[in-house]
């Protein structure tokens, strides 16, 4: 097997990527992870008041900004699902697709920027390590095969360093970078005239979430950008996560419940000498897995993708 530290700066060790593999490779993880989705599936659409949407299909939820300024979308899913986005902008009234904003690299959020670049003339905008990210090979110790860049048409034009903003259709819309969380390229987006926050794959709403550790991310990241989210929320903000249903504040407070539990339940096998096979025989997700354990990522896997993320940043 490749040596995944010898492949991306900053990864973890061989020994922990191994480990992530043998456990991950059955649990159809590659569903959040770049790859082409198979056939094209239509959205379905959740206003958020005038001039918003949430839509969701398959790969990670959009958010769709419309009016007569054209249209923004946060993140356009995979190649197959520009069909259904552009049927979604019609049915919603909207403009000319102008912007696609990236929450990060993965290719179920950036899939379609390419054919929308290309087709519809739009603008594609990310954080500056996504562009990095997407313009070489990435090494993928999941499936231990390798990403290839992607085209030069699918490449962020615009990029931006600690944040941006977009005032379109009525709405100023607010792009933060966070430190590392899921990757080293993540946003969150407000929409502060709705009342609506995107967290992309800082947050997955109902499961366990992939923290992508050989792309920069960690567990004490997620936990620090959950809170810079929760520093931005209001009582009755509602919040897009990357993967599940529509959420709120209070929702999302029990999510970073979960993530401090679990860091710290590993923390402390990891303190205690515990091999990760040991740690992940102590169930440190127990507390949780009722009701975080049932999405496509086993409470195993999660365990190991906690422990690399901890030996990694010692």
């Amino acid at each position: 097997m490749r040596s995944i530290s010898r492949s991306i700066p900053g990864a973890v060790a061989p020994l922990a990527a191994r480990s992530i593999a043998l456990v991950l490779a059955a649990t159809g993880l590659w569903l959040v992870l770049p790859s082409q989705a198979q056939e094209p599936t239509p959205l379905s659409l959740t206003p958020l008041g005038t001039g918003l949407a949430m839509a969701t299909g398959r790969g990670g939820n959009l958010a769709i900004l419309y009016g007569s300024d054209g249209t923004l979308l946060v993140d356009d899913q995979f190649s197959q699902s520009a069909p259904g986005i552009r049927d979604a902008v019609r049915e919603l009234g909207g403009g000319p697709i102008r912007f696609v904003l990236n929450t990060h690299w993965h290719g179920d959020h950036t899939g379609g920027n390419a054919v929308l670049a290309t087709t519809d003339g739009a603008v594609i905008v990310a954080h500056e390590k996504v562009r990095e990210r997407m313009s070489a090979d990435q090494w993928n110790p999941l499936r231990q095969t390798t990403t290839p860049a992607s085209p030069p048409a699918a490449l962020p034009v615009v990029t931006f360093d600690a944040g941006l903003r977009f005032h379109l259709n009525g709405h100023e819309v607010q792009v933060l970078h966070v430190a590392p969380a899921h990757t080293d390229g993540d946003a969150i987006v407000l929409f502060g005239r709705a009342k609506v926050m995107h967290l992309g794959d800082v947050y997955f709403n109902g499961f366990y979430p992939y923290i992508d550790v050989p792309s920069g991310g960690s567990i004490d990241g997620m936990i620090a950008a959950v809170d810079r989210a929760l520093s931005l929320c209001e009582s009755d903000t509602r919040i897009i996560p990357g993967h599940g249903p529509l959420s709120d504040r209070g929702e999302l407070m029990e999510y970073r419940t979960m993530l401090q539990g679990v860091r710290n339940a590993v923390y402390r096998e990891l303190q205690a000498g515990r091999s990760v096979d040991e740690v992940v025989a102590a169930r440190p997700t127990r507390a949780f897995d009722a009701k975080w354990g049932g999405g496509f990522l086993s409470p195993e896997a999660f365990t190991r993708i906690v422990h690399a993320s901890l030996q990694g940043g010692r």
